[in-house]
């Protein structure tokens, strides 16, 4: 990768470039339901995120720790806003109270 190209990158090592893609590595989860969520979360947000491997994942959870878990990707404009929403998610401000009205029982 060219160094100008990694300088975004440079505070955060553990974001990987996806090859021939402008796609970056910014989550990865061993539970293929638990990156879906948060890759909606992304989403919910504006950010045009990705799931990779997660079927791979689903057709047997006993591989996931062998091949890496479900990987979410973000394209690179978007990575300081996504690194910010993946906070949010930790801190639980997408977490719904009890009293949610989530539609029609």
């Amino acid at each position: 990768m060219h160094k100008a190209a990694a300088a975004p990158l440079a505070g955060v090592p553990e974001l990987e470039a996806i090859p021939g893609r402008d796609l970056f590595e910014v989550a990865r989860y061993l539970i293929p339901m638990q990156a879906s969520l948060v890759q909606g979360c992304l989403v919910a947000s504006g950010i045009p995120a990705v799931l990779a491997d997660a079927h791979l994942m689903q057709t047997d959870l006993l591989l996931a720790p062998a091949l890496g878990g479900v990987r979410i990707l973000a394209p690179r404009d978007y990575l300081d806003q996504a690194q910010a929403v993946l906070a949010a998610f930790e801190r639980g401000e997408f977490a719904l109270g009890e009293d949610a009205d989530v539609g029609p029982a």
